[in-house]
């Protein structure tokens, strides 16, 4: 689970109930049901009409994606493409066959068998930045999603607010009428303002966060692939490699390396 996400929500219920001043008044005062269906029904169709099935249906697993930690294993995967060169090195292309089956990275493992299958290293460039590219949809479609989640939850509290108002004027020569009524118009653009302020728009950040460091793992494995079939040296393909590396995963991973080198 990404602890971030889970502390952050924690956190932001919390804000919620303190700045309310406690949870039998956020029961009481702040849970108006009709505003609930007016802001969230009508922002999740809004998000249906706006996206196509398989994204608008998939929201709310978009959604719960942003709760789950990616395993993203920069270090690791330098470490399995600088063996590959050292194999390859040594036995050649073709002995890295036998490697295949061991390896989890769906990229990693479709690039690998075209540097085996002697494919040209151009096409073989150009198959793997189209791959890319259709990743990088992925995500960009994902957090698309969420946007626009965020977009529209503030526009229904706010098409909340203006039916309360209508209700409100309508109910001046009722006393008992005004108060839900100005409870509604004020509770939508509460609801409204929430829902795209703490989850739908920081979710879509996360996701645009997690997809740059996926898209810079694979690009790092594109980069190493073509480095191997070049017949680079193990070491320089390190080193081009390590330039993927966050600054601190560049640490751990030459830390790891001295250690190795001192054992």
């Amino acid at each position: 689970m990404d602890i971030s996400t889970l502390l952050g929500l924690g956190l932001l219920v919390i804000v919620v109930i303190f700045g309310i001043g406690s949870f039998q008044s956020l029961m009481q005062d702040f849970i108006q049901m009709s505003s609930i269906f007016i802001t969230v029904l009508g922002t999740i169709a809004a998000v249906m009409v706006a996206h196509p099935k398989a994204r608008s249906f998939g929201m709310f697993g978009i959604m719960m994606s942003t709760l789950k930690e990616p395993k993203i294993d920069m270090i690791g995967t330098l470490q399995s493409l600088v063996t590959f060169a050292e194999k390859a090195r040594r036995e050649g292309l073709l002995s890295l066959e036998e490697n295949i089956e061991e390896i989890d990275d769906a990229f990693m493992k479709k690039g690998l068998q075209l540097v085996i299958d002697g494919t040209d290293p151009d096409l073989l460039r150009e198959m793997m930045e189209v791959e890319l590219e259709l990743i990088e949809e992925d995500f960009k479609e994902q957090r698309a999603v969420m946007d626009s989640f965020g977009a529209y939850a503030p526009a229904f509290g706010l098409i909340g607010t203006l039916i309360g108002l209508i209700q409100m004027l309508k109910a001046l020569n009722n006393p008992d009428m005004l108060g839900p009524a100005m409870a509604k118009s004020l509770l939508t653009t509460l609801y409204g303002a929430f829902l795209a302020n703490g989850f739908a728009l920081p979710m879509g950040e996360k996701i645009a966060g997690r997809a740059g460091k996926f898209l810079m793992q694979k690009r790092m494995i594109l980069e190493g692939l073509l480095s191997i079939q070049a017949g680079d040296n193990p070491r320089l393909v390190e080193e081009k490699l390590k330039s993927f590396l966050p600054e601190k995963e560049r640490e751990v991973y030459t830390a790891s390396v001295t250690a190795r080198e001192a054992a």
